[in-house]
């Protein structure tokens, strides 16, 4: 299974580096965003990133599981935001 996923990676190129780009912008945002940048700044990120998910795009095609790695990434973000949002309802999280 693994192995077919891989080489439908290796056949879609350009579906894979936006996939690529789309997860790692996303967990930019959600993860490593403190505060709003000014606009050059932000396009030299998302530039910066853009480069980072060629090399990630390499790392895939030579066999190394990345979009799968960055998909499960994202889904344990998700998790952590569904206990977050149980708890803020229930209200059994900390009175502090």
């Amino acid at each position: 299974m693994l192995t077919a996923l891989n080489e439908w990676f290796g056949n879609h190129i350009y579906i894979t580096y936006l996939l690529i780009f789309i997860f790692m912008s996303y967990v930019y945002n959600k993860v490593f965003r403190t505060r709003k940048l000014p606009v050059l700044k932000t396009a030299i990120v998302y530039l910066l990133m853009a480069i980072g998910s060629i090399m990630l795009l390499g790392f895939q095609l030579v066999g190394l599981p990345i979009v799968l790695c960055l998909t499960v990434a994202i889904s344990l973000m998700f998790l952590v935001r569904i206990r977050y949002f149980i708890e803020k309802r229930t209200g059994s999280g900390n009175p502090e």
